[in-house]
């Protein structure tokens, strides 16, 4: 029998509900298209720096991690589909209102530095193919206000642009693979680097340069989270969910781990790390004629879709946070003809117009890993916790094992064991800090608004 727990707040009345418009398999091909896109097209070539030519373990390790984690995300929304995602789960667990704040608020900035890194991703290597000329910051600036603009006419434009952009960025990874199958048969490439660690490596050093690379590499699987907050706008969740997530997580590792063979096996570890478009390389040296400018085309295409669904995720977290009284009441307004959240859109558009001139590419993605795997190792002990609380229609349940492994994985991955560059960490910092001062300010005009 399912117990009784108090209600969360709802809505405004007079704000109109979102719009249910995406089903089974535009789920699917959205989950993949969120998890594909910058990380692997841009930030390949930093993991390789970090590991060497074993560019596919890092790629490996973190397919498991995110399984882990991604069956957490699994179980928690079919138990309780909102928008809200870890911030709703999170409350629900520990019933810690600032604790609350502090994950949705690291969840956002997550969405919102991986917006910046695929801003600053389209502004580099693979634009630099068309033209020099343009300066990269205002070019970054302009793609981010574009995508709002993409947002803002609606959630069904938004998810279908991101299944053309999918499509798109599917078949540049497909043209990588079969640059990897004609170099194999053609006896191409040096397999020796496969197992090459780099250099300077050895014992404990190589441990956790493993560990740092699996950290920056795990940039490449996010994504598969900030579906469930779209889990007002799907089509029966508790059944939709389960199978898109894993299999979206599962074509994903599965494509970034051939991907990273392929690319070790046909270009020094050295080349691709020194490249923001290290894709790039790997097309130019594998033997086929295929024109670098069509494939750069490609990779723009790639990390527009990536900044798509992270400027849409964060606004529709604005909106879920907004709902349970998180943030003030007016980032949940919907617009009443395009039903989409116009406050909560233009809030994190503007924050990541800032935050794309904060970091380049690899810290970017480093600091949207580290937040998100705090945030995991949170949801992950939710899962657990919320064991007691039942409710009354069927949903995933996911092994103890998991979200037991998926906890201390992601936490080992966060600590300083995982060798990462201090910026990342007063970065993150920062936007906590952030985080804090506007959790005060809302507290205070809750209490005022209490009080008259």
């Amino acid at each position: 029998m399912a117990t009784s727990h108090t209600p969360e707040p709802l809505a405004p009345a007079e704000t109109p509900a979102l719009k249910r418009a995406i089903g089974p398999r535009l789920l699917i091909l959205f989950v993949i298209g969120d998890i594909l896109g910058t990380g692997i097209y841009a930030t390949t070539g930093k993991v390789a720096g970090k590991v060497g030519g074993a560019l596919w373990l890092p790629f490996l390790i973190g397919f498991v991690v995110a399984i882990l984690t991604a069956a957490s995300y699994v179980e928690l929304v079919g138990k309780y589909p909102k928008a809200a995602g870890a911030a709703l789960y999170t409350q629900k667990a520990f019933k810690v209102p600032f604790l609350t704040f502090v994950i949705a608020f690291m969840v956002m900035c997550s969405g919102l530095s991986s917006a910046s890194a695929a801003a600053r991703a389209f502004s580099g290597d693979y634009l630099g193919e068309f033209t020099s000329a343009v300066p990269p910051t205002p070019v970054a600036i302009l793609f981010i206000l574009a995508l709002a603009a993409i947002n803002l006419r609606g959630v069904a434009e938004s998810v279908k642009a991101n299944v053309v952009l999918t499509i798109v960025e599917v078949t540049g990874l497909l043209v990588i693979l079969s640059i990897g199958a004609y170099a194999v048969l053609a006896g191409d490439g040096q397999p020796s680097r496969l197992t090459e660690f780099e250099a300077s490596g050895t014992g404990f050093a190589l441990f956790t340069g493993v560990l740092g690379a699996t950290a920056l590499g795990f940039f490449a699987f996010v994504g598969f989270e900030d579906s469930v907050n779209m889990a007002e706008e799907t089509q029966d969740p508790a059944r939709t969910f389960p199978r898109a997530i894993f299999i979206g997580v599962a074509v994903t590792g599965t494509i970034y781990v051939l991907v990273a063979l392929i690319s070790s096996l046909l270009v020094d570890y050295r080349t691709l790390e020194g490249s923001s478009g290290p894709l790039l390389e790997v097309v130019k040296a594998g033997g086929i004629d295929f024109p670098p400018k069509l494939f750069a085309l490609i990779a723009l295409f790639a990390v527009t879709n990536s900044a798509l669904i992270n400027i849409m995720m964060a606004s529709r977290l604005c909106y879920g946070m907004a709902n349970e009284r998180i943030l003030p009441r007016a980032m949940g307004r919907v617009l009443a003809g395009r039903r989409t959240p116009w406050v909560g859109i233009v809030f994190v558009s503007v924050l990541a117009v800032g935050l794309v001139s904060t970091g380049e590419i690899e810290g970017l993605g480093d600091t949207t890993a580290f937040l998100l795997l705090c945030v995991f190792a949170v949801v992950n002990i939710a899962v657990l916790v919320l064991r007691k609380d039942r409710v009354d229609h069927h949903h995933f349940r996911t092994p103890t094992a998991l979200p037991v492994l998926g906890a201390i994985t992601a936490l080992i991955l966060a600590s300083p064991l995982a060798d990462r560059d201090a910026d990342v960490y007063i970065r993150a910092g920062v936007l906590l800090l952030i985080g804090i001062g506007l959790w005060v300010v809302n507290k205070v005009v809750m209490t005022a608004r209490e009080k008259s």
